[in-house]
């Protein structure tokens, strides 16, 4: 499987990653268990799943961390979540409730999508849920204007 803009995982699987990219990159599947209140057996399974795609890799009893593929990804995955957050406070949303719907619907914005609007909000640096990194295909498009 390629994975190019987050379209192509569960949306289960985009939430763990961020996760794991918010806890500074290494976790235990005990940690996730916790977090997202699934059976231990279900994480790993869906670990191992992941580790196939190469975004993370998985030690029994050591942890799971990203790779650097993940550790991008993950970074890409968290500017989407903000920079569509920020977008509907634009809208009237709360904070609270910009992060909720964003949540709702994230999983199916194209990165395409994402870098546009990011670039016709200027490129912000600070979003509702914490600081908004930008990449070399976000930084490639002016702000519309």
């Amino acid at each position: 499987m390629e994975i190019s803009d987050g379209r192509e995982l569960s949306a289960q699987k985009v939430r763990y990653l961020k996760f794991i990219a918010e806890k500074g990159g290494r976790v235990r599947t005990t940690d996730l268990a916790g977090e997202f209140g699934v059976d231990p057996s279900t994480i790993t399974k869906t670990i191992a799943e992941l580790a196939k795609t190469g975004l993370l890799s998985h030690e029994p009893y050591h942890g799971i961390c990203l790779t650097a593929e993940g550790q991008r990804y993950a970074r890409y995955l968290v500017k989407r979540h903000r920079i569509l957050s920020l977008m509907l406070t634009h809208y009237g949303f709360s904070h609270e409730q910009a992060c909720e719907e964003a949540k709702r619907f994230e999983s199916y914005v194209s990165k395409d999508a994402v870098d546009r609007i990011c670039a016709a909000m200027g490129h912000p640096g600070q979003g509702v849920c914490g600081e908004i990194t930008h990449d070399d295909g976000c930084l490639a498009r002016e702000p519309a204007g």
